[in-house]
């Protein structure tokens, strides 16, 4: 699935793009970066109701392209701008984060297992 592709399912607003037809491989949804360093892969989404620098620094050391905020969060200028530097894709959808993954698995983007 590509990244405008998750867009599209999740009725996201797209808040940094770049290169939206990258090939994503999976999905992790988690608020908890100690989980998510843990099981996410390369070339994933991070589904995330965190709005802080921890999530942008957490995707780039694990080659994130895509990171999701539910419920309709709304990072700070700062954040959009250090994903931007960062070639990572940001949207922001009012799907919690339940139904967004959800959304996501239906579709056949399937979980990041532990690596």
């Amino acid at each position: 699935m590509i990244i405008a592709d998750i867009k599209d399912v999740l009725n996201a607003k797209m808040l940094v793009s770049k290169e939206t037809e990258r090939e994503i491989l999976c999905a992790c949804g988690s608020d908890l970066m100690s989980d998510v360093l843990a099981y996410v892969k390369e070339q994933a989404v991070l589904l995330t109701g965190l709005t802080n620098p921890h999530v942008i620094r957490t995707a780039e050391m694990l080659d994130v392209w895509a990171i999701v905020f539910v419920r309709g969060k709304m990072p700070a200028k700062e954040i959009l701008d250090m994903a931007s530097e960062r070639n990572i894709a940001v949207m922001t959808t009012n799907y919690t984060l339940y139904e967004a993954c959800g959304r996501l698995y239906k579709t056949g983007l399937p979980p990041c297992g532990k690596v």
